[in-house]
């Protein structure tokens, strides 16, 4: 896939949103982003569409995604997903409204303390999750709600899930790959160029990994 691409973006605005943009743009894409606050993103771009929105408002979905070849969600509100999954009910609008418009291609992100389907997280990220993240459990809740869905009922979407480990907004420390258990904590700017790089990759399809900077030994072409 190194020819342009439009990418639908939610949650552009957003402290990995921002970087996944400018990036996108920076490689030759075209970005369209659907922003609650469209001046949050301070950037113009020819290729760079902004539209109005938010994914509690009442949306066209079939009209965001037309002419589109991938959708990216990097969504969080921990307030909102305290009180019902937000992201989850998005999920299961979006999912029919792509099938109308045949885009089959949905990077989205969660947490690394969000655990995949039918798989436990690790002991050390259990505790973290239950003690230092318990305000965010909503949020790990609504994620593997997203995460069920998209496994037990849209497995006819070429969807991958980046459980991402994001700790600051600080310069980039590297390149992340992605590893079936291994997590590092990346800044944005390395999730972003993760999310850009993932969801052109074919072998990611179907995946609910999180990523690292070490490189797994043994799978060299893992993204």
């Amino acid at each position: 896939m190194n020819e342009q691409k439009t990418f639908l973006v939610f949650g552009g605005t957003g402290q990995t949103g921002r970087h996944f943009v400018r990036l996108a743009l920076q490689q030759g894409h075209a970005v369209r982003v659907l922003a609650r606050t469209p001046s949050k993103l301070a950037m113009e771009h020819e290729d760079l569409q902004v539209v109005p929105g938010s994914i509690t408002s009442e949306l066209d979905l079939d009209a965001l995604l037309t002419g589109t070849d991938a959708v990216v969600a990097m969504l969080g509100d921990v307030a909102a997903q305290r009180e019902r999954q937000v992201n989850t009910e998005f999920v299961r609008a979006l999912v029919p409204a792509m099938r109308r418009q045949g885009v089959r291609r949905f990077l989205y992100q969660a947490g690394g303390l969000s655990a995949a389907p039918g798989k436990r997280l690790a002991p050390a990220l259990r505790l973290v999750r239950s003690t230092i993240a318990r305000g965010y459990i909503g949020q790990h809740e609504d994620n593997e709600a997203v995460m069920r869905y998209l496994d037990e009922e849209a497995r006819d979407i070429e969807w991958m899930v980046h459980r991402a480990g994001i700790g600051s907004d600080g310069p980039s420390k590297g390149e992340l790959y992605r590893s079936p258990s291994a997590i590092s904590i990346g800044t944005f700017v390395d999730c972003a160029a993760y999310n850009l790089r993932t969801v052109q990759d074919e072998r990611a399809v179907h995946t609910c990994d999180p990523s690292t900077y070490r490189r797994p030994s043994g799978d060299r072409d893992r993204a």
